[in-house]
């Protein structure tokens, strides 16, 4: 996996199709409105994407607000989901990928976890006191459903909950670093597995359209991840945070909670439910 890559995550948004041996396409829909992910795929997201700094960020504002109850929003194969676990904690790991889920509920502690398939709709919670959104997760979550999600999360979250995300800064361009022209081949569980992105450029929606394609050698199979990312600049994410019922404590500029500068990559966000 090349370094700060989007995909895999938050998958509603996500479109993916096999392309055939006569170079048509098909699809898996899942629920009736999308595909969801090559379990193949899957199998390597926790080496592409390791615990980190990112998440030690997020398990100690946790202990920070001592929190008891717990919604991990987006996520993914639960490698931060069930490390928030235990502790007399109730933690909620919600995400719209079968496939993901029952990666995550694979997991050594995924009893301790309750799991629900689905976006912020799909939150039964109305009392905890942190919630999170890691992996640029908020960058999935496209138009109307930005705010909607943020309505969702103020609603789950007590008043004085505690929100945590991050977002890629738009100033910095990552998008650009993903235009990669050059196939990779690597080994895996399941073979040799090519790899190469196509990548457009910023729309005036501030968005960009990503497609990764894995090609299994041992098989040909030719799987394309397709997906949208959302660039929103701080003061886009804070006018939607306060318009939604939150107060933006901080924004920091690193993992180690550096204050954010215009330049930095990432914007970390801690707000507050009013």
């Amino acid at each position: 996996m090349r370094p700060d890559t989007p995909r895999f995550r938050f998958s509603r948004q996500a479109d993916l199709h096999r392309i055939d041996d006569d170079g048509g396409t098909s699809s898996t829909s899942r629920l009736g409105i999308m595909a969801d992910y090559d379990a193949r795929l899957i199998d390597l997201y926790d080496v592409d994407n390791p615990d980190g700094a990112d998440h030690d960020l997020y398990r100690a504002l946790a202990d920070e607000v001592d929190a008891r109850s717990i919604v991990d929003l987006g996520c993914g194969t639960g490698s931060l989901t069930v490390s928030l676990a235990g502790r007399e904690r109730h933690v909620l790991g919600v995400d719209p990928s079968v496939t993901m889920l029952n990666y995550a509920r694979s997991r050594p502690g995924a009893a301790s976890v309750h799991w629900v398939n689905g976006d912020s709709g799909g939150i039964d919670v109305r009392d905890a006191d942190y919630a999170v959104m890691t992996g640029n997760v908020a960058q999935h979550i496209l138009g109307d459903a930005w705010p909607r999600t943020l309505a969702d999360l103020r609603q789950a979250l007590r008043p004085g909950g505690v929100l945590a995300f991050e977002s890629r800064n738009p100033e910095a361009r990552a998008w650009e670093s993903w235009k990669l022209d050059d196939r990779t081949v690597r080994d895996t569980p399941h073979g040799p597995l090519t790899e190469w992105a196509e990548v457009s450029d910023l729309n005036g929606n501030g968005e960009v359209t990503l497609a990764f394609h894995n090609v299994f050698e041992d098989t040909g199979d030719h799987v394309v991840e397709n997906l949208t990312l959302a660039f929103r600049d701080r003061e886009r994410i804070t006018r939607a945070l306060v318009a939604a019922g939150f107060d933006v404590e901080i924004v920091w500029g690193s993992w180690i909670r550096k204050p954010f500068q215009e330049a930095d990559p990432v914007m970390i966000f801690k707000a507050r439910r009013q």
